[in-house]
């Protein structure tokens, strides 16, 4: 007869090691459970966690009663919150959103109501003098202001949640990948050259999420869209985060800023059909075009490649976006597995949400 490797019984297993699997991670360690972190990486956060804009978002875009609107509004509170407690540099920033044509009026009137349902806060309509008064460097028609909305550093943001799971006795397993994960005799995880059966186990490996999920398989691999980053040398003209009209497939070459108020535009939406971190320069002119549409005294001699980042989609191109999923065992039929699926933006807002529900999934 042939040998078999026994898998190794383990209480929680998390797959990733990015905002929202480090924080479902904490989340079932700080309730008591025995958290193993397996990561692919030689660190935390390498993929689509630190490739964003680092935007607090406040809620506005997503469907009523949306996964993305639940979450979003529910993180946003929870993670100022665990900002204030656990000394995470942010800042509530605001954002405006400008139309540059009176066509677009009627898109920033939805934007106010949608806000509203989603209860994401008021968003105040302003004249083009008030936006001018605010924001110098802006042209545009009337806009919009978000107060709620902010900016974050991300990268604390994940090193705080890495330390509070170690406090509670997590641990993060570099450098180990999932190959598969099976349900035919139990949940088994197959990594190279080990087995572990986990009582818990939650796939939230981003990119990789749909192929690694035994309810969608190998060859569902979702979809790509690559963003790219813009960096605007010198002092910024702009003192909140300035957004468009939103475009399918994002929200528009926007303005973003970081902690240190550098300007950073973008990103595009460059589908792709893998993970592919290239920055594509031939994209500069149409970067440009669409930034002087609100920033008409842009000097792109400013202008320098970034960064680029890569969302995971569910939908292909010209599909309507498709909401985040969060699979607990009434839809995976195990007891104890969750599968985080399509988690884009705004998933770093709604990642302490995320683990609040997924931790009432398995509890």
């Amino acid at each position: 007869m042939g040998w078999r490797q026994v898998a190794e019984k383990c209480d929680c297993l998390v797959i990733g090691a990015g905002a929202v699997g480090l924080s479902v991670a904490r989340a079932l360690a700080r309730a008591g459970r025995e958290v193993l972190v397996l990561e692919r990486h030689e660190s935390f956060g390498t993929e689509t966690s630190s490739r964003n804009s680092e935007v607090i978002h406040a809620g506005i875009y997503y469907p009523t009663g949306s996964v993305k609107a639940r979450t979003c509004v529910r993180g946003k509170e929870l993670l100022y919150e665990y900002c204030e407690r656990y000394h995470v540099p942010y800042e509530r920033i605001g954002k405006i959103i400008v139309a540059t044509t009176t066509q677009q009026f009627d898109a920033l009137r939805e934007y106010q109501r949608q806000a509203k349902e989603n209860g994401a806060g008021e968003l105040t309509w302003l004249s083009q003098r008030d936006v001018e008064r605010l924001e110098p460097a802006v042209a545009c028609r009337a806009g919009i202001h978000s107060r709620s909305t902010g900016i974050i550093d991300s990268h604390a943001y994940m090193l705080s949640l890495l330390g509070d799971l170690e406090a509670h006795n997590g641990v993060v397993s570099y450098h180990t990948e999932v190959s598969k994960i099976t349900t035919d005799s139990g949940l088994i995880v197959v990594c190279d050259g080990f087995e572990l059966a986990p009582t818990v186990l939650v796939n939230s490996s981003g990119l990789g999420a749909p192929a690694l999920s035994p309810l969608t398989g190998p060859t569902d691999r979702g979809y790509f869209a690559k963003g790219h980053y813009y960096v605007l040398s010198g002092l910024s003209p702009f003192n909140r985060l300035i957004y468009p009209v939103a475009e399918p497939g994002g929200l528009g070459v926007h303005v973003t800023l970081d902690l240190a108020h550098q300007t950073r535009f973008g990103p595009d939406v460059a589908w792709i059909d893998g993970p592919d971190y290239t920055f594509e320069t031939s994209n500069l002119e149409r970067f440009i075009d669409a930034i002087r549409r609100y920033y008409p005294d842009l000097d792109a001699t400013r202008l320098h490649p970034g960064y680029t980042g890569i969302r995971p989609k569910l939908a292909p191109a010209n599909a309507p976006t498709s909401d985040f999923i969060i699979n607990g065992p009434a839809e995976t039929g195990v007891s104890g597995y969750v599968d985080l699926l399509g988690i884009e933006s705004p998933g770093l807002t709604a990642s302490l949400a995320i683990a609040e529900w997924v931790a009432d999934l398995v509890a």
